[in-house]
Formats: structure tokens, sequence, C-alpha cells
């Protein structure tokens, strides 16, 4: 189901799960790509207590339910994406990674950047 920008922030903090309907963790923030203005990523907070952390799971074919979001990807493959700490932020640098893990083509870049809103 495709959905608008501004509508995929009414699941922050929801649950976001698998194909099979294995919850991956709660949806903590959107990230767009600056040069399409797309969503293009959400952070999904995995860990218990003091051992936190956010990991990066595409948007690209994601539904959206009453009480979830349903990704393409495995939880597996999720649990183990490039993550920042729950007070971090991405560096450009580590940009790459990201869309590498999931093999996504990051393509020509240039002044292109994800962004988080």
């Amino acid at each position: 189901m495709a959905f608008e920008a501004e509508n995929i922030r009414d699941w922050l903090g929801k649950k976001v799960v698998d194909p099979s309907g294995s919850k991956i963790g709660e949806m903590e923030a959107v990230y767009y790509d600056t040069a399409t203005d797309e969503p293009t990523f959400v952070t999904v907070e995995l860990g218990m207590f003091n051992r936190k952390r956010l990991v990066f799971v595409p948007l690209h074919g994601a539904t959206v339910h009453p009480d979830h979001v349903t990704v393409t990807v495995e939880k597996d493959l999720a649990k183990n994406a490039p993550a920042i700490e729950t007070d971090g932020e991405l560096p450009v640098e580590d940009e790459p990674a990201i869309f590498e893990h999931y093999g996504v083509d990051y393509g020509p870049r240039s002044g292109r950047r994800l962004a988080r809103r």
C-alpha cells in the first residue's frame, strides 16, 4: 500500500513487523531522502533497558495497518542492520552501509542524504 509522506508519521510508536508477522520493534522515527522528499527508512527500537539501539529498516513496499506497519524485510535481517544509539544521529558517511545491508543501490548521492523528521 502506498502512503503519503505525512501519513507514515502517524504510525510512530506502533509495532513494525516482518512479512510473517514477527515483531521487529517499535517505530521510533522516519528518515526521508532529501532529494526526493520520500520516506525511505524508519528507525526501530531494539533491545532492553540500557542496551537499546535504533536499527534502520527500509520502507519500500511497506503496508500500514491499524496497529502496526508491515515491512518487506525479515526480522533477522533487520535486527542485524546498522544501528545508532537511541540518542544518536546518523553520520552521512554511515549511510551507504545501511543501503548496502539491504542490497539497495546507494547511487550517486551528491548533496543527498537521509534526514530524520
